[in-house]
């Protein structure tokens, strides 16, 4: 099973008003496992930012005006998402925004998002899990003990990244990572950097004669303190 997290950032809240996308970022999971390969881009909006908006992500109208316009890069972008299902938190706002820059371009105005992918809400799926309950991304990292500190400001590589980890432990517990560090050929396109090692090659530490001698008098008190000491096997009656 491919899915694709993904996160945007606009410059506003309503495309309606002639808001843009500025920034995507995407996670490729495919199995329950990330694979190491993400799309990201920022992009040209050919309009202002809205302050309100700089504030929350950071990102200013001087950044962008060197950077690509969607329909630089849209054809990418739907060739990455295509198939999978897309794991987004409060998924109606990134959609309807992606919906809006398919319809604009000449090459994507037949591409409708729910034509091409399967769309699954993490914020849908965390209000139902966790009801009456705080379900932000941050809310969700506490909840889950995932640490984000690192997260200052929004970003949209940033955030699919975080939230890839939290709809893994929503939806399973544990999860097991596997990061080939791939790159599609793409420049938007490369490995997440993180430290993860496979059950299999966990350095066993083991104990030294000082920590057995130790352990072995604990035990002692424990079997004196009266009872059977469940860390030793029980004597035998010869």
């Amino acid at each position: 099973m491919r899915q694709i997290v993904l996160d945007t950032e606009t410059t506003g809240i309503e495309p309606k008003e002639g808001h843009r996308i500025i920034e995507i970022g995407c996670v490729e999971v495919v199995n329950r496992r990330l694979t190491g390969n993400h799309f990201h881009v920022y992009i040209n909006p050919g309009r202002q930012i809205e302050q309100e908006a700089i504030e929350v992500h950071g990102i200013t109208n001087e950044f962008l005006a060197d950077k690509p316009i969607f329909a630089d890069v849209a054809q990418d972008f739907v060739e990455f998402i295509k198939g999978a299902q897309l794991v987004i938190h409060n998924a109606p706002f990134d959609v309807g925004f992606m919906d809006h820059e398919f319809a604009m371009e000449p090459k994507t105005r037949n591409v409708v998002t729910k034509d091409i992918c399967d769309v699954l809400d993490t914020l849908v799926m965390a209000r139902r899990m966790h009801p009456g309950q705080k379900n932000n991304l941050d809310a969700l990292c506490r909840r889950y003990g995932i640490d984000n500190s690192h997260r200052e400001l929004h970003g949209a590589l940033l955030d699919a990244e975080i939230l890839a980890d939290v709809y893994l432990m929503m939806s399973g517990g544990q999860t097991k990572l596997n990061l080939a560090g791939k790159d599609s050929g793409d420049g938007n396109v490369g490995a997440i950097r993180r430290v993860t090692r496979g059950a299999n090659k966990l350095k066993v530490i083991r104990a030294t004669a000082d920590e057995l001698q130790q352990h072995e008098a604990r035990l002692d008190i424990v079997e004196n303190a009266g009872g059977a000491c469940l860390w030793r096997t029980p004597k035998q009656d010869v």
